[in-house]
């Protein structure tokens, strides 16, 4: 008997927006499935007093990939934001990231030579020859200051711990910029879609059906007899039954409080660096859209150690979890109509663009072996 739908997506956010939009257009029947009461995953954007509210914490769509930005500017109008955060250490506000603006405000140099001159020494007044935690390796790449003050307090929040008892590992390289340019990323393109992510996702599964609040671990075998093929972006560990075991994430907690003024801290972000401020940083979500509405609305973003039950967000990708995850690719490459795809169900860090790439690769692989 021929199944009701071709294909079964199970997860709202781009990885499977992408799929739904691309197979829709090759005229297959799809089903979304979402666990949450809304769309658009992690991105999700709500409107509170007439802003436009990161749900999830700060989103900005960032790429080198022209394909792709191409590709996403079907769904929304992109506006030309440009991601400037800023830190505060203790009332000390610097540029990021560390760039010329920074090196001036941390030791007033003024040339990019005497700036690299200052960091050089710096180092090797430092250096560690085989660095065995995080702290030797930062102060490895950017000298004992420029750690103490945007480093060390932001990264012991995020990871719960000293940076002494972190794995060296955590922090491959610190980016240095010797320019006055506080653009975050290299990239070719970015922006903010007009409207929010919300609308962008919506138009891009706008002839898909869905259905919200709906756990499709609880019922598996149910919803898998009504679909040929299922596209699964919850957690691969989770789909197993954690039948080696619960891989590890960091988690995120948000309050979000509307503020009766019109501007609360001149930026979209800025990151509190000191150890004692309890986040790690407060979005002010209307300077994404250069907003001038009468309020506004921040989110104090804190960071979480993970348990089970808890929302996940960032892989631990550390050998331990690796080799966890390995035995759950093992099992998944035996299922031969279930898909894996995105941050929870390859178990990897994606950015936004990222995603959408790999969502595109591989539904045109599948519609091609069709």
């Amino acid at each position: 008997m021929k199944s009701k739908y071709d294909f079964l997506i199970v997860g709202a956010g781009l990885y499977g927006a992408v799929f739904a939009h691309e197979l829709k257009k090759a005229g297959k029947k799809c089903l979304i499935i979402e666990k949450r009461s809304h769309i658009a995953g992690n991105v999700y954007t709500e409107e509170i007093e007439g802003i436009h509210v990161h749900k999830y914490g700060a989103h900005i769509f960032h790429t080198g990939n022209r394909e792709v930005w191409q590709y996403v500017n079907q769904f929304a109008v992109f506006n030309n934001y440009v991601h400037s955060p800023v830190a505060n250490y203790k009332g000390e506000i610097y540029n990021l990231p560390f760039n010329m603006n920074t090196f001036n405000r941390m030791w007033g140099v003024v040339t990019p030579e005497e700036a690299r001159k200052k960091i050089e020494q710096q180092i090797s007044s430092d250096f560690t020859e085989h660095p065995g935690n995080l702290e030797e390796q930062a102060i490895n790449l950017v000298g004992r200051d420029i750690y103490e003050k945007l480093v060390r307090g932001y990264t012991e929040k995020q990871w719960g711990r000293p940076c002494s008892e972190l794995p060296a590992f955590i922090i491959r390289r610190l980016p240095v910029r010797f320019t006055y340019d506080n653009n975050y990323f290299n990239d070719a393109y970015q922006g903010i879609p007009a409207g929010g992510y919300t609308a962008m996702v919506e138009k891009m599964i706008e002839e898909t059906e869905i259905r919200l609040n709906t756990d499709y671990l609880a019922e598996k075998s149910k919803w898998d007899s009504i679909a040929d093929r299922v596209v699964y972006t919850g957690p691969i560990d989770a789909y197993f039954d954690y039948r080696f075991g619960a891989l590890e994430y960091r988690s995120l907690r948000f309050e979000t409080e509307i503020l009766d003024m019109q501007n609360f801290q001149g930026c979209a972000v800025v990151n509190y660096t000191d150890r004692e401020t309890p986040y790690t940083r407060i979005i002010e979500h209307k300077h994404f859209e250069r907003g001038t509405q009468p309020r506004t609305v921040i989110t104090r973003e804190y960071s979480l150690e993970w348990k089970p039950g808890t929302e996940p967000y960032y892989p631990v990708n550390d050998e331990k979890n690796n080799a966890l995850y390995n035995k759950y690719r093992a099992l998944a490459e035996n299922r031969q109509n279930v898909i894996f795809g995105g941050r929870l169900g390859e178990y990897r860090y994606y950015d936004m663009d990222k995603t959408m790439e790999a969502a595109l690769k591989k539904v045109r692989e599948v519609l091609g072996n069709i």
